[in-house]
């Protein structure tokens, strides 16, 4: 399109006739802003504004590039955008913008040219900001070294004009100029010859400045390296190095450094070590590093065999030049030999009865070392038992300082520590186990202080009831225990023989069955002693309590039953219900539950018309007395225990039911009556005097039946005592046999309407109260209530305590 509108302009400008042969010239300066006039092309081409419009002027360039327009209500031209001359231009001494005014009607143009002026702009720039020179300092004077010049994009008096170093230094100066065909150069000038030594390395900065207004300048730093050359050797830093080694250094071990110095740099300044000549061989234990100057050890030194070494060493640099100082090694003894101990005797176990001071170890203590590194000392380390006491020279004695006891601490770990006064100090340590052997000084100790046990009466022989435990704090045989049976005193016979003790593991054992009726508790003594020299021994006391079995039926006392026929009770017509006819009385051998009693009226005359008390035994009317009921009533009471299974044992009694027994009268209606009345005063009278003698021959019999069985306990606590009736029924009440401490005295006389019973005072006030429970029956009946046997039951009383002795004099059926 560019081309054919070239053609298209080039045709149009041959075929005018009105072609205008010079151009308008223009000028502008660059950076100019978008819209800034440059000139009035209309008045200068001889137009009227007017025809701009109406001849369609405009713009045309070769390029195509519109950097002007034309404003056609005035005919100024105007900048189109912003101008870079160095853009447009580059850097051209000049910088021109052809470009054609074009019109129509008729065609016309004008040719048109626009100088843009350079504007300073820009500012020098160096192609580097950091230029680094190497210059050898053996450089001469007036030496040149060139540079990259600075560029300028701003042409004319705007473009660079000078040089410049800052800040001032004496060694250089800047040249600037231009050569032939107009080139520029700029070169570094050496105006003092350069000494590394003195001053390695120069910096400054060049500054290059354009000729605008104001000046516009640009920087970079110069930085020179003076390189080194061999002009000095190297140096030591001392003639003599004198360094300390200990003899127990090992391998490897820095002695000292050797330091030389050169004032050179590079290969010039770099130093090798190396020792230069033998000296009584002593560089064979050391070797040197060639870099850096360590000398190190190559064996370990004996103070003993050289106490010092004297070494020589070369430094040489990169050039050849060098340098020699002398070494001198001092060996120092250090303590290197432990303390050691020997053993010369020791004695573990140990008894533990030991006295304080009985020597245990005997040892000797010696260190290699001289001086004050063979002076040893020895200690114990928290050890409150033993101590260490000198004996002769270098010999130690380990000693007990107290008693031992085994059972506390059966074993010693004692060490000793035997220390130098070196520096550091070395120590030696040696351990003694000292073992405590056992001696017998424990007796055994039982793990209760008094033992409890319960055996069943009727017990199956050699029945285990218990074990007896006992523990020795000692070891071995003196610990080993075994029990047996002992007299509470020397003097007393043998322990019981009915009871025996398993003399490996204290099990006690019943050898024979036991009665609860004639012994109810015993006590024995069991010892535990030890097999240790001499034997010790403990006691301890075992209490066996005979627990009552229900092997005893009740005994009926009252009314006696050993009669025939029974006695009879005298009941008046009149009485009322509730009326006491009579009370029966048992007993039981037993005890606790098994003694407590029931009575049941199980079988009468007319059984409707008698009641029996279930705890007391009482027979009562249950209503009165009727002229259908028959004179004479039989019935029969069952007495029952609580034991289980139930014993029992019948009462069987009767009574007659009188009108009047105190005045006897008898119809006079014949004489047959008359002898019929005298027969039954007879009868009643008998009957009486019959029933007060069979109780007085039971109570005889009961009394004398007692009475020899307390011969036969020689002496001893008895059963039950027998003194008269009474105490005959306060023991069976004791035992838990009558519901209520309580006897009766019954008086019956012919000339009373009914029977009088006195209650007397409790025989034994403090007995305690039998438990009993009440059932739901009826007439009053109480059933005593069944259960396990507790300690409360089974707690012994005090008469029917046997000791051994007295039990073995008693013979078991």
């Amino acid at each position: 399109m560019a081309i054919a509108r070239q053609v298209l302009c080039l045709s149009a400008f041959l075929s005018l006739p009105h072609a205008r042969s010079e151009p308008l010239r223009y000028s502008v300066a660059e950076e100019a802003e978008s819209g800034a006039v440059v000139a009035n092309v209309a008045e200068d081409a001889g137009l009227a504004p007017a025809q701009l419009s109406a001849r369609r002027a405009r713009l045309a360039s070769d390029d195509g590039r519109q950097h002007f327009r034309l404003d056609r209500g005035t005919g100024r031209l105007v900048v189109a955008d912003r101008l870079d001359r160095e853009e447009l231009c580059g850097q051209s001494a000049t910088c021109t913008l052809p470009f054609e005014l074009l019109l129509a009607n008729p065609l016309q143009f004008f040719r048109v040219e626009v100088a843009v002026q350079d504007v300073n702009d820009h500012s020098p720039v160096f192609p580097e900001e950091r230029v680094t020179f190497k210059i050898p300092e053996t450089s001469d004077q007036g030496s040149r070294f060139p540079l990259e010049g600075a560029r300028d994009l701003d042409v004319g008096s705007n473009s660079i004009q000078a040089y410049s170093i800052a800040p001032d230094n004496e060694y250089f100066s800047v040249s600037f100029g231009s050569r032939s065909k107009g080139k520029k150069y700029v070169e570094l000038v050496l105006e003092k010859p350069l000494d590394r030594e003195e001053q390695a390395e120069v910096g400054f900065s060049l500054i290059a400045v354009d000729g605008g207004s104001p000046p516009r300048s640009g920087t970079t730093q110069i930085h020179i390296v003076v390189l080194d050359v061999n002009d000095n050797a190297p140096v030591f830093t001392e003639e003599l190095y004198i360094g300390q080694v200990l003899e127990n250094a090992p391998e490897g071990s820095v002695v000292l450094s050797v330091v030389a110095t050169d004032r050179d740099v590079g290969i010039n300044g770099d130093i090798t070590y190396q020792f230069s000549e033998v000296v009584g061989q002593s560089h064979s234990a050391f070797t040197i590093d060639p870099t850096s100057g360590e000398i190190k050890l190559t064996k370990p030194l004996d103070f003993e065999a050289a106490h010092n070494h004297e070494l020589s060493v070369r430094a040489t640099d990169g050039g050849g030049l060098s340098a020699i100082c002398k070494v001198l090694v001092e060996v120092v003894d250090v303590n290197d030999n432990a303390p050691e101990m020997v053993v010369n005797s020791f004695s573990s176990p140990l008894p533990e009865n030991a006295l304080p001071g009985t020597v245990v170890a005997l040892f000797t203590v010696r260190d290699r070392d001289a001086g004050a590194n063979g002076k040893i000392t020895c200690a114990l380390e928290d050890q409150l038992s033993f101590s260490l006491r000198p004996a002769y020279k270098n010999y130690y004695e380990l000693v007990t300082v107290s008693t031992l006891d085994r059972e506390e601490t059966a074993r010693y770990i004692v060490t000793v520590t035997a220390a130098d006064a070196g520096s550091p100090p070395l120590t030696t340590t040696q351990t003694f186990t000292v073992d405590i052997s056992d001696v017998n000084d424990n007796a055994p100790v039982f793990n209760q202080t008094s033992y409890t046990m319960y055996v069943r009466e009727n017990n199956a022989p050699t029945v285990l009831v218990g074990a007896v435990s006992a523990a020795d704090a000692d070891v071995g045989p003196n610990a080993k225990v075994t029990y047996s049976l002992a007299p509470a005193h020397p003097a007393e016979q043998p322990p019981c023989s009915c009871i025996s003790v398993n003399s490996e593991n204290g099990q006690v054992f019943v050898l024979r069955p036991l009665d609860y009726e004639q012994v109810r508790q015993m006590e024995v003594l069991v010892s535990a002693s030890d097999a240790g020299s001499p034997r010790l021994t403990a006691n301890v006391t075992v209490r066996l309590v005979v627990v009552d079995e229900n092997d005893n039926a009740p005994l009926v006392l009252y009314p006696s039953q050993d009669s025939s026929p029974p006695s009879s009770e005298l009941v008046p017509v009149s009485a009322e219900a509730g009326y006491l006819i009579t009370k029966v009385v048992a007993v039981d051998a037993d005890s606790g539950q098994n003694s407590w009693l029931s009575y049941h009226l199980v079988r009468a005359t007319d059984p409707g018309l008698f009641v029996v008390g279930a705890q007391s035994g009482e027979v009562r009317l249950r209503r009165p007395v009727t002229e259908r009921d028959s004179v004479k009533q039989k019935l029969v009471v069952l007495v029952r225990d609580n034991g289980q299974p139930p014993l029992s044992a019948t009462a069987a009694l009767s009574a007659l039911l009188l009108n009047d027994f105190s005045d006897v009268r008898l119809p006079h209606s014949s004489p047959a009556s008359e002898d019929e009345g005298g027969s039954l005063t007879t009868y009643l009278i008998i009957s009486l005097v019959f029933v007060s003698l069979l109780f007085l021959t039971s109570t005889a019999a009961f009394v004398a039946r007692k009475l020899c069985k307390r011969k036969e306990l020689k002496g001893g606590h008895v059963l039950y005592g027998a003194g008269n009736l009474q105490r005959g029924l306060a023991d069976a009440a004791a035992a838990g046999t009558l519901p209520h401490a309580y006897c009766y005295e019954i008086n019956l006389t012919t000339g009373s309407g009914n029977s009088e019973f006195k209650f007397l005072k409790p025989i034994l006030p403090s007995l305690p109260p039998q438990h009993c429970g009440t059932s739901g029956g009826t007439d009053g009946e109480q059933d005593f209530p069944r259960g396990p046997i507790t300690t409360e039951d089974m707690a012994p009383d005090n008469p029917g305590m046997l000791s051994a002795e007295q039990f073995n004099s008693l013979s078991f059926n």
